[in-house]
């Protein structure tokens, strides 16, 4: 599933705390990992948005890397969380769900004090 042609705003906002998830399942390399994001619905990341991502990562130090050799292909820069990448996971998932909730409850209205006759703006 491709999923929807999201804003890039939207895909800059969420793509780390989404990368980091797809990191908990186990070490994984970028086409891999924009493979499972796409996969998800998030839509198409390109190389160009991941890599620099990844490096950040590495250079925070809540990713480590490796190269493994390919099956009859070139070596594949594996990327691995750390206990600080880990930590920083679940901190941002925290943080996402609050956000999130308050982005659904103002967007149903349920944020809005109660106005006369229920009026929406």
């Amino acid at each position: 599933m491709s999923g929807e042609n999201w804003p890039g705003e939207w895909l800059r906002g969420f793509l780390e705390v989404c990368v980091l998830e797809t990191l908990t399942q186990g070490p994984s390399y970028g086409y891999a990992i924009a493979s499972q994001l796409e996969e998800a619905g998030l839509g198409t990341i390109k190389g160009g948005t991941l890599y620099p991502l990844l490096t950040r990562f590495e250079k925070a130090g809540l990713v480590e890397t490796s190269w493994r050799t390919g099956e009859g292909g070139p070596a594949r820069k594996y990327y691995q969380l750390t206990a600080a990448g880990r930590a920083e996971h679940a901190a941002l998932v925290t943080r996402w769900s609050a956000f999130s909730t308050a982005v659904e409850r103002h967007l149903t209205g349920m944020s809005r004090p109660n106005t006369p006759g229920g009026a929406r703006a």
